[in-house]
């Protein structure tokens, strides 16, 4: 079992930046895959960013790219969302989310086998 736990959320000026992390706990994340995802209020929860288990590969949903960076320290068995040029439309609660040796799919939000509890990020205009 992996517990993951987001934190870094909060209130944010549109053109800001935040860093989320999710501390992961129960195994080593150095076999995972590691995804981001979020929902905002009255939609379904997508896909924003996403790790290959070997973290030689990266993934982002198009909304995000070139802006949004994921990263991952193994020795401190955490992720990172580093959010830069925010906008109003990126407000959501994101979730981190983990999967063994997942190389593909990542965009499949039912394929992920563990998740926190989410963290707010608001935008404001």
């Amino acid at each position: 079992q992996v517990q993951l736990v987001e934190s870094g959320g909060g209130l944010v000026q549109a053109g800001g930046s935040l860093r989320l992390s999710c501390a992961a706990s129960g195994h080593t994340i150095s076999s995972y895959a590691m995804g981001w995802f979020r929902q905002a209020p009255g939609k379904e929860r997508e896909f924003v960013t996403a790790m290959h288990w070997s973290g030689l590969s990266t993934y982002y949903a198009e909304s995000v790219k070139g802006r949004f960076t994921i990263s991952k320290d193994n020795a401190k068995n955490t992720v990172y969302l580093q959010m830069n040029s925010l906008k109003p439309e990126d407000t959501a609660v994101y979730y981190c989310a983990a999967d063994r040796y997942r190389s593909s799919g990542f965009e499949q939000e039912d394929v992920w086998d563990y998740w926190g509890q989410g963290t707010q990020v608001t935008v404001s205009s």
